[in-house]
């Protein structure tokens, strides 16, 4: 099993910063990538950034140069997100694509998702 548990969302003002982190724990034998999704009331999830194996980036045309996405500690993937905009409020996703064992196929894995709200 796989688990992974994000935090740091939450209210934050137009134009502040917020920071997400997202862990994975359980039966990993590698990590292939790591990723941010979003969905907004109303809308369809969608791609924020994502980091795979070697440090590779890449992100929404739309956030770049706002949002960074980075790893940190082993297992684990966090979101910088800066000049945050009202139409930034979603629910982020955490998402994994891991081998489990040796010789398994990867697996795609979520989060429970953390709310963020961009409001005066």
């Amino acid at each position: 099993q796989v688990q992974l548990v994000e935090s740091g969302g939450g209210l934050v003002q137009p134009g502040g910063s917020q920071r997400l982190s997202c862990a994975a724990s359980g039966s990993i034998f590698r990590i292939y990538r790591m990723a941010w999704y979003r969905q907004a009331p109303g809308k369809q999830r969608e791609l924020v950034a994502a980091i795979s194996s070697g440090s590779r980036t890449n992100y929404a045309d739309s956030l770049k140069g706002r949002f960074t996405i980075s790893t940190n500690a082993k297992n684990t993937v966090d979101l910088q997100m800066n000049s945050l905009k009202p139409e930034d409020t979603a629910v982020y996703y955490c998402n994994a694509d891991i081998f489990t064992t040796s010789n398994s196929p990867r697996r795609i894995y979520w989060g429970q998702g953390t709310q963020v709200t961009v409001s005066s």
